[in-house]
């Protein structure tokens, strides 16, 4: 063979073996890690279920900028060893499934470095980083932040109460309004709905904006959208139940009717990331301006 061919043959080869190469490391970590306990937390646990799609994602979004990052790829051993090495013993020192897993991310970023070099993960951080949303709030937090929901929820619902000009008395998370007593409970939280939404504002703020404080901004506003929903979620019902049958207080609407409601908060959610768009191309129209006119001016 020519030596002009092998050494194209051999250049076409090297991306492909990286491919191969990540691929069996990647499959050797699921063998020697007890993932089952991270499964099992996102099977058993509704507000963790989200968390199985989230690798899909990352994979997901690496394809679409795979031309990008994959652009100049190169072995890194000493960077990809010694992340590995602080990952495996954070594996070792875990005392939960939420630091196992974050043990788990780190080992997997470490084997990307490992087989495509900084360069790459530096373009490919957003997708990498995003793993991170695998790893299980610990309990403490989940409970504050399903507290804080719940909390919301009621307050929103009081109000919608009142807008609605419907007879209630309120004593903490309970309601009393004409002919029943209702609780807002945890279920009514909403927390799983949250952290769904969460995690596609940020998916969206990466795809759809630039302007880093946009980004955050729309992160934010999914919390006051969900807290919204739930409590036009909590009026709707009872008062159905109240003044149509009291069978919607214990029905399938309450039960499994939180679609309809979602649907307003995604539809909350696109129109203010339209706002948010329109915004970021206004400013980029004004300071094209701007410079246009700077620049004829000299």
């Amino acid at each position: 063979m020519p030596i002009g061919l092998k050494s194209i043959h051999t250049a076409s080869m090297q991306p492909a073996a990286r491919y191969w190469w990540l691929l069996l490391a990647w499959l050797l970590s699921l063998l020697l890690f007890p993932l089952s306990a991270f499964a099992n937390t996102a099977l058993q646990d509704e507000r963790y279920t989200h968390i199985l799609l989230i690798p899909f994602i990352s994979l997901g979004l690496v394809w679409l900028e795979k031309d990008n990052i994959f652009r100049a790829p190169i072995y890194s051993p000493a960077l990809g060893v010694s992340l590995l090495c602080v990952g495996i013993a954070v594996s070792r020192t875990f005392g939960s499934v939420s630091v196992l897993i974050f043990a788990i991310v780190l080992i997997w970023m470490a084997l990307f470095i490992l087989c495509f070099g900084p360069r790459s993960f530096h373009h490919a951080l957003f997708p990498l980083m995003f793993l991170f949303l695998m790893v299980p709030l610990p309990t403490y937090l989940m409970d504050k932040a399903v507290e804080a929901m719940q909390k919301g929820s009621a307050e929103v619902a009081f109000a919608l109460f009142k807008l609605a000009r419907v007879p209630v008395f309120r004593d903490g998370f309970q309601f009393s309004l004409p002919g029943v007593v209702i609780e807002v409970a945890e279920e009514c939280s909403g927390i799983r709905s949250s952290l769904s939404l969460l995690v596609s504002s940020i998916l969206a703020g990466h795809l759809f904006l630039h302007s880093n404080w946009r980004k955050v901004c729309l992160i934010l506003l999914t919390v006051p959208i969900v807290i919204f929903k739930n409590g036009m979620r909590i009026v709707s019902i009872s008062w159905l139940g109240v003044y149509v049958d009291h069978g919607f207080l214990f029905g399938k609407l309450h039960k499994y009717g939180g679609l309809p409601f979602s649907l307003v908060a995604i539809s909350l959610m696109v129109l203010l990331l339209f706002a948010l768009r329109k915004s970021e191309e206004s400013s980029k129209r004004l300071t094209n301006e701007s410079l246009s006119a700077v620049a004829s001016k000299d």
